[in-house]
């Protein structure tokens, strides 16, 4: 019995930058894995903010229901949220944002717009832009974010 022809395996072309040092190469995980640890409780300080600004108050059932999560777990970031001194709970109320808290959402908001609109000034669909800048929006460098703010300056009408 014949051998089964195998498929040829497409190689990839080979580097044209070499790899970084170890040092500078770690540097890009270090900031992906930091990200990643505050994404989550900027987004839910950012909704918080959003909540309180449309209605007056951020409500655990109200972020549940947002991000699509069950309220155990809106109430374990809560306490997160508490210990790092971003909001206080009211006891019938809902949760609020201390200073600092706004200031989180200040910056998570700023960050997100400013990719939105790159993406929007690119091309990108409104909804899609939407989509994509809430998870870009937590691993872009501040120096990203200002080339993005100058390409929306240049191109956008």
């Amino acid at each position: 019995m014949p051998s089964p022809r195998l498929p040829s395996i497409r190689r990839s072309p080979p580097r044209e930058v070499p790899l970084p040092d170890a040092d500078k190469h770690s540097e890009g995980f270090r900031r992906t894995r930091e990200a990643r640890r505050n994404a989550l409780l900027e987004d839910y300080v950012e909704l918080i903010a959003d909540l309180i600004e449309d209605g007056g108050e951020a409500r655990q059932v109200d972020i549940a229901s947002r991000l699509g999560v069950a309220q155990p777990t809106v109430a374990k970031m809560f306490r997160r949220l508490t210990a790092e001194g971003l909001v206080v709970q009211k006891p019938y109320r809902g949760v609020f944002l201390t200073e600092a808290g706004k200031r989180v959402a200040r910056d998570s908001r700023a960050r997100h717009q400013t990719v939105e609109f790159f993406l929007l000034a690119l091309g990108v669909s409104a909804d899609t832009a939407r989509i994509d800048a809430e998870g870009i929006e937590h691993h872009v460098s501040e120096e990203t974010l200002r080339a993005f703010s100058r390409f929306i300056a240049e191109h956008a009408a």
